[in-house]
């Protein structure tokens, strides 16, 4: 028997879940400061009164989701008089979406989708909260998604004023988006009564991902499966996008090349076949973020192998009917995060005419496009 290779009922996972995107994990490092913001933002609500509203901005995979998370854990071991409710807007994207999950929070039940008024609903919500004195926390997880269903306004407003229709409606509102390069303004009316807390999330650098990474290891690996070699290269990889859950997704599809090849350990081969798939995991969080009009320009570039920027803005604008400005801050967009390359030829007015070029696979563009 060679000890070398890996039995069949053998695997190289102690703990398989830490390397699923959706855990939360125990150890939370380099979030401190973010960390204690949230908490100092929710005490007024520990004392019975109305929290801070918030804010959490960043780039994906930085923890926002896991703080937001980890902070309503936290929350319902301590007190039963705040309910926090998380609301994924990508897939809640209308304030009925938003107001069913809280009320399924709040009743156990989720209400029915037709034959009951918006508010019957809402009234039901809000004189719940005021007759058992509670106190509600509403996270909007990818708040971007209701700017893109033009439901942000009636959201936010319905939350925030909840007090003036029920005085004794006390709510809070948690946001989370992704900083994906773009300039972010909420409706002057909304900010009037939102004022949120904002909490910055920035990239996490290569030291701080190697040590999150190298607890993921010892915990969730047999010992020596992840040489300090192996590491250092998922650390290299993970940078390049600098989003965590590369480094995460890219750790369970190595260890599974190894185990299907019957090795005990995950070698550099390994780590190189497994980051062909892993990097896309970044860009299918990426374009999930893109605006309608980014969605048409990276679909035009990637059916051309090249585009100079004046064929480009054409088929740009036939497509969307948006004139120049707003096609040369898509394509500036496009270009800040990476999906695009952007090379001045010399040529056209004063040598500003530029060849545009796909960063990724056709496919893998059009692939995810058509799935979002």
């Amino acid at each position: 028997m060679n000890k070398d290779l890996l039995m069949w009922e053998e695997t190289l996972f102690r703990d398989p879940n830490l390397f699923e995107l959706d855990h939360i994990p125990e150890y939370f490092g380099h979030r401190k400061s973010q960390m204690e913001t949230l908490m100092y933002c929710v005490r007024p609500a520990m004392r019975g009164g109305r929290p801070l509203n918030i804010l959490c901005i960043g780039p994906p995979g930085t923890g926002k989701t896991t703080a937001v998370n980890k902070l309503f854990t936290e929350i319902e071991k301590i007190t039963s008089k705040v309910i926090p409710v998380y609301v994924n807007c990508q897939a809640n994207p209308t304030r009925f979406n938003v107001f069913s999950r809280i009320y399924k929070k709040l009743f156990d039940i989720t209400p029915p989708s037709s034959g009951a008024s918006f508010k019957k609903i809402y009234d039901h919500i809000t004189q719940e909260l005021a007759d058992n004195e509670q106190i509600l926390i509403v996270a909007l997880d990818d708040i971007n998604y209701l700017f893109h269903e033009k439901e942000d306004e009636k959201v936010l407003y319905s939350l925030l004023r909840a007090h003036e229709t029920n005085p004794g409606a006390r709510i809070g509102v948690l946001s989370i988006r992704s900083d994906t390069g773009d300039d972010f303004h909420f409706d002057p009316k909304i900010e009037s009564v939102y004022l949120p807390e904002e909490i910055i999330f920035p990239r996490y650098n290569a030291d701080e991902i190697r040590d999150i990474l190298k607890n993921r290891i010892n915990l969730g690996f047999y010992p020596d499966v992840v040489s300090p070699d192996i590491l250092n290269k998922v650390v290299e990889y993970t940078t390049i996008p600098g989003d965590l859950r590369v480094g995460i997704d890219l750790l369970k599809r190595s260890a599974l090349n190894a185990e299907r090849k019957s090795r005990r350990k995950i070698s550099i081969e390994d780590v190189d076949g497994a980051y062909t798939t892993s990097r896309l995991v970044h860009l299918t969080y990426i374009l999930k973020s893109l605006r309608v009009e980014e969605k048409i320009l990276l679909g035009l570039v990637s059916n051309h192998t090249e585009i100079n920027s004046g064929e480009l803005y054409k088929f740009f604008h036939r497509k969307s009917g948006l004139g120049y400005t707003r096609f040369y801050e898509t394509l500036e967009k496009l270009s800040a995060l990476k999906l695009i390359d952007t090379k001045f030829t010399g040529k056209g007015i004063r040598g500003r005419s530029r060849i545009i070029t796909l960063r990724y696979g056709a496919n893998e563009i059009k692939k995810r496009l058509r799935n979002i």
